[in-house]
């Protein structure tokens, strides 16, 4: 098959991995309510199809931060989603920074911050969760700031982990750790090809930005273990002040899906939000982050940027998102999709798709810049 949209990267992914892999990436929380309605919210907004308009010149350019971007898209934080091709977060920045857009690195990826700023020209976002082990954090944040990092991604949607049925039934997370290791082991050889890239190939497997405190010879199991206990259910937004102190570079909250959260997030002195339930994996009856969107940018009225997560799977997803009042939006699923199919070259595939499907939104839409995408042109 040759791929035309990301479903079809979707397909090919889950072709290719072991099953444990595949299901941490695609599920969500509980009976993923939240997750479906993610899409197709999106999908259910409509735009104002204008004709005879001078549409020859299309840009999507965009300017974050002070930073100007080919897209207004981010790639966002995914968590050992370097396990999904060999080296996979070096992959997947290099790929970002030949697009022109931004690459954020998880705290929990499977390649080091360090490692993935050797593999790239400039320095990349960084990804941080709140977590007991202040220590760990200060070490880490230190890290980001030696890499060269000017650009924080605070997750606050996770002060506990929510339950996800297709992890525990794969083996990724439920049952004995004999079963567990048992079932990863049949599913990876069931992917020989993924067990050769990957598991032989891709060594050492370190996780990556926890590796100093989990150990030598820890694995996945491991990983699952210090990642439960070391989730902060005690974090405020008082917590976040001490952040925004120690942090001098720009600062973006992760996460919000209420109006009244954004404005705190604006007072505390952030550069930027992110409108996101967490694809889904959280809270699962929350709102859709595309409805929860128009009365964050209500309430924030421009003070702050504002991106959208969850559910973007199109260039016309990204169009819709824009209209409704994102500066920006993240994928998460997509360019790890691509990375899992064919590595390096298929997020490049993925945010080629993205750029041109964009254009075709915004020319049938009569927009020749992102300047001209705003809810004038919602039906």
């Amino acid at each position: 098959m040759i791929p035309a949209n990301i479903d079809d990267y979707r397909l090919l992914a889950k072709k290719r991995l072991p099953k444990y892999l595949f299901e941490y990436i695609d599920g969500g929380a509980f009976s993923e309510t939240t997750l479906r309605n993610n899409t197709a919210d999106l999908q259910q907004i409509a735009l104002r199809q204008r004709v005879l308009r001078d549409i020859s010149s299309v840009s999507t350019a965009c300017s974050l931060f002070g930073q100007s971007y080919k897209l207004p898209v981010v790639l966002a934080p995914v968590g050992i989603a370097g396990l999904n091709a060999r080296r996979g977060e070096v992959l997947a920045a290099q790929a970002a920074e030949e697009k022109g857009v931004p690459f954020c690195l998880s705290t929990v990826s499977a390649c080091s911050i360090e490692e993935v700023r050797k593999g790239v020209q400039n320095p990349v976002w960084f990804q941080l969760y709140m977590i007991k082990d202040r220590g760990f954090m200060k070490a880490m944040l230190e890290r980001a700031q030696a890499a060269g990092t000017d650009t924080l991604l605070f997750t606050v949607d996770m002060p506990v982990p929510s339950t996800r049925y297709r992890d525990i039934r794969s083996g990724l997370s439920g049952g004995s750790v004999f079963r567990r290791q048992s079932a990863r082991f049949i599913q990876s050889a069931l992917s020989p090809r993924w067990a050769w890239d990957v598991g032989v190939m891709g060594r050492p497997h370190t996780l990556g930005n926890i590796a100093p405190v989990l150990g030598e010879n820890a694995g996945i199991d491991d990983f699952w273990a210090w990642l439960n206990q070391n989730f902060d259910a005690s974090v405020t937004w008082k917590t976040l002040e001490l952040i925004r102190e120690n942090w001098k570079g720009k600062l973006i909250i992760k996460g919000i899906l209420d109006a009244e959260d954004a404005k705190e997030a604006a007072q505390l002195g952030a550069d930027g939000l992110i409108v996101s339930n967490h694809g889904g994996r959280q809270l699962d009856g929350a709102l859709s982050s595309i409805k929860a969107l128009p009365p964050i940018a209500d309430a924030v009225q421009g003070d702050i940027k504002i991106l959208l997560d969850s559910g973007v799977r199109s260039g016309l997803d990204i169009v819709r998102a824009i209209a409704s009042g994102a500066d920006a939006v993240m994928i998460g699923r997509p360019w790890v999709y691509g990375l899992a199919a064919a590595k390096k070259k298929g997020v490049l595939d993925v945010l080629s798709i993205l750029e041109n499907e964009m254009r075709v939104a915004m020319a049938l839409a009569g927009c020749t810049s992102l300047a001209d995408v705003n809810k004038n042109i919602l039906a």
